[in-house]
């Protein structure tokens, strides 16, 4: 007998309720996407219901992230209230923190370490996968600036993309800008919530002024609960020799201010944990760009200040030295 039950057999039911629910989960569910997933789940109770197996949302965090497969991962995600359903929702690319109002307080010292998942690809296919355990109460953590790097020395990844094809270090840098992503997901294993802080897209890309190597970086812009704004950054540097692929050489996600300084260990998990906390709506790459670039602009402009007021103090001590040493001149000629 065919699943498919006609309308009438079912006494007025649709076609699907009349599925068995087996059916629908192993040859239908198991199918769809995450988005696609979490839309048919708000169709009716049975199918929120069916579209609540975490075995279901497992597999789609293992496929969308691999490194969510990692055991370390998939313990802390077993403690998050609808287990790997709550964590795609606080993870998925698509949505992001852009919530510029202040954002609301968090002690520090509540989080006791972090873990990240990271996910690097080329092309849409999987290149790298990594999870780092960080320890997040030392005083020495807490207290120096906050930087995560995910390779470890002398270590690289070989991208498919040969340097000796391209025409012109602008075509590479494009090339490079257009087909790498990266997904940095952090989770806090206390707090049950996980937030992906790289952008879908390369914010900025260029040579480094010292190596010459390409540059990118996967920026999110969040409310630092002041009323200001910081990026929180993954930055990509990739280098080769001519003839050679081109390799990733660092990865490391940092959190930084508008002045340009990072920031310590303890105000980048306030910062971090209040983006976790922050609601969520789904993003636009035009959009991302355009308040990363206002960040970009108003941080500019903070600099400059920064240095205006640098050159004034400097001025003042300069003309309090000279007023000391002809005060002191007058005096020892007036004896």
């Amino acid at each position: 007998m065919s699943p498919f039950i006609s309308t009438a057999a079912v006494g007025g039911a649709s076609p699907f309720t009349g599925i068995h629910p087996d059916i629908i989960q192993s040859h239908i569910l198991n199918r769809l996407d995450g988005p696609t997933l979490a839309s048919t789940s708000c169709a009716s109770a049975e199918l929120l219901s069916l579209c609540s197996g975490d075995h279901l949302w497992k597999d789609i965090c293992n496929s969308t992230w691999p490194s969510t497969a990692d055991h370390r991962v998939c313990g802390a995600i077993s403690t998050f209230p609808s287990g790997h359903r709550s964590f795609y929702s606080d993870a998925f690319p698509a949505s992001r923190h852009h919530q510029l109002a202040e954002a609301p307080a968090r002690c520090a010292s509540d989080t006791l370490e972090l873990i990240s998942a990271v996910d690097i690809y080329y092309d849409g296919a999987l290149v790298y996968s990594k999870v780092l355990v960080t320890e997040a109460r030392s005083p020495w953590f807490l207290s120096a600036p906050f930087r995560l790097e995910l390779l470890d020395k002398k270590e690289t990844v070989a991208l498919p993309l040969k340097l000796d094809g391209l025409v012109g270090e602008s075509s590479c840098i494009a090339r490079a800008e257009e087909r790498l992503r990266v997904s940095w997901i952090l989770i806090d294993p206390m707090k049950r919530r996980a937030v992906n802080v790289a952008s879908r897209e390369a914010m900025d890309a260029g040579r480094h002024w010292l190596s010459d190597d390409i540059q990118l970086r996967y920026a999110s812009v969040v409310a630092d609960g002041g009323g200001e704004t910081v990026s929180c950054e993954v930055e990509v540097t990739c280098g080769g020799e001519e003839g050679g692929r081109l390799r990733v050489k660092e990865v490391s996600m940092q959190v930084e201010g508008m002045e340009g300084k990072l920031l310590t260990g303890a105000e980048s998990l306030r910062i971090l944990g209040a983006a976790m906390d922050g609601g969520r709506r789904r993003s636009d790459a035009m959009m991302e760009r355009e308040i990363y670039q206002r960040f970009l602009r108003v941080k500019i402009v903070c600099r400059e200040r920064k240095l205006r007021r640098e050159r004034g103090l400097d001025m003042v001590c300069a003309a309090t030295g000279i007023s000391i040493f002809f005060s002191f001149i007058i005096f020892v000629l007036s004896r």
